[in-house]
């Protein structure tokens, strides 16, 4: 319990959550899963160079928190993973990890699906087509794969993201359960689609640095899995990438 020392509140008594006998007693069984105790044995050991360095630098500290994402799998039955989807405009890549989100969720997956549109209206609607946007527009959604499996959840994430080194920084953001897709669909058969029609303005020069027309695209060089949509039903596509993938 603690005093209120405000004026409107002068006098009165408040009660801290704490002090609450049913949340005590479920953060001691929490504590005391082997996940936490785990955890526990070896909190304060976690922090990275990085975060060190930053935070000397910045004035920052690393907070560790006793909920932990290996908790949260526990709690899921699954391992969080950032399965990202690579290709060119028009390969597919959104039509295959909805699909796949899709299957995932029938398997009683817990998922988010990040995609490249949908995040360029939102998260980064403050960011253009230059080289240098382009670098921070993919280090953003890496940002927010990672805290998305902070919370134990699978993450498809569907961009363009041309460059090599852009996905190598995404990967070392995201760690070990970065699983890299490449939509290899052939850029004639992109042209070809061009749903959006964008094939075509870059054709004319209205758009400027457009992957695969005048920007280069770099393929993966060691991708868990290469889908090809150019010549296979979305169906077999996703059994492809289950396979491959291992769910």
């Amino acid at each position: 319990m603690i005093k209120d020392t405000s004026e409107s509140g002068k006098g009165k008594q408040q009660l801290l959550i704490k002090d609450i006998p049913e949340v005590q007693e479920n953060s001691f069984l929490i504590r005391n899963t082997p996940v936490m105790q785990e955890h526990i044995q070896r909190k304060g050991r976690n922090n990275t160079l990085e975060n060190q360095t930053a935070g000397t630098e910045r004035n920052l500290t690393w907070h560790e928190m006793d909920i932990t994402r290996a908790y949260r799998e526990e709690q899921m039955g699954q391992k969080a993973a950032v399965i990202w989807f690579t290709g060119l405009s028009g390969s597919g890549k959104s039509t295959l990890a909805n699909a796949f989100e899709q299957y995932l969720a029938a398997k009683g997956k817990h998922t988010m699906l990040l995609d490249g549109d949908n995040v360029r209206l939102g998260l980064n609607r403050d960011l253009g087509f230059s080289e240098k946007d382009r670098i921070e527009n993919i280090r953003r959604i890496a940002e927010t794969a990672k805290l998305m499996n902070d919370a134990g959840l699978i993450v498809l994430t569907s961009f363009i993201s041309p460059f090599l080194r852009d996905r190598q920084t995404a990967r070392q953001i995201i760690g070990d359960c970065f699983m890299e897709v490449y939509v290899s669909t052939p850029l004639e058969e992109c042209e070809r689609r061009d749903v959006k029609g964008l094939y075509q303005a870059a054709r004319k020069g209205e758009i400027a640095e457009f992957t695969g027309i005048t920007s280069a695209y770099e393929a993966p060089l060691q991708p868990q899995a290469v889908i090809d949509t150019s010549s296979r039903s979305i169906e077999a596509c996703v059994a492809q990438l289950a396979a491959a993938l291992g769910y």
